[in-house]
């Protein structure tokens, strides 16, 4: 069974040092006062990137890993994408702040029609009734993450199914994983529209990379 795979990864962009004052315009959507009079700093300062905190596990001395994640400030975009479970290709993607939700972007055209199967596999974050509503609607088969219930144990057949769908649903941190080390993924333009574009090229990178080494096991095979 194949199916398809949807994730996002965070992309860093160069900080900005901007006043609580600038940031509240950025976020509104508006240019702060006194940059469109001078040009050359307007030009030189992303009005798209956004900050937001990465969540990270940081194991203790015993190898235990603590009840809360360590909370990190990042700045810059998401790349989100989803990926043919059998070949591991980048068949959709999308660009984003890196403060926008990764649930939502279900919706805005990630999931690929053409897959060979209807499957689609997320973590929690994509889980929601409108992906829910939207994927039934679609004709897609939803195999993503159950939430644990609030103040409630989870229960053990949606433990044993969520360990199954994660052995599965890893294969899509070896693309970013690829991308990061191989291509040292960094943005380093202004504004989305370059974002978008960068992150694409190492997408479509990615995909020569990875067709080539799947035509290499056909001819070994």
């Amino acid at each position: 069974m194949a199916g398809q795979i949807l994730d996002t990864t965070l992309v860093a962009a160069p900080k900005q040092r901007n006043t609580n004052g600038e940031k509240a315009d950025l976020r509104e959507g508006r240019i702060p006062e006194g940059w469109e009079d001078k040009p050359v700093k307007l030009s030189h300062k992303d009005r798209h990137a956004r900050w937001t905190l990465k969540l990270k596990a940081k194991r203790q001395e015993d190898g235990t890993l603590p009840a809360m994640d360590l909370a990190i400030p990042f700045f810059g975009y998401k790349s989100h994408v989803s990926i043919d479970r059998k070949f591991r290709l980048i068949r959709k993607w999308k660009t984003t702040d890196a403060a926008a939700s990764d649930g939502a972007r279900l919706r805005e055209g990630l999931l690929d029609k053409t897959n060979t199967a209807s499957t689609v596999l997320a973590d929690t974050a994509y889980r929601s009734k409108a992906n829910e509503d939207f994927m039934d609607k679609e004709s897609f088969v939803s195999k993503i993450h159950r939430k644990k219930p609030h103040l409630k144990p989870m229960p053990r057949h949606f433990q044993r199914s969520n360990a199954g769908k994660s052995v599965i649903r890893s294969r899509v941190r070896h693309v970013f994983a690829d991308q990061k080390s191989q291509m040292g993924l960094f943005v380093r333009t202004v504004g989305i529209t370059r974002a978008t574009m960068r992150i694409g090229l190492a997408n479509i990178v990615y995909n020569m990379h990875r067709f080539l080494f799947l035509e290499r096991l056909n001819v070994s095979a």
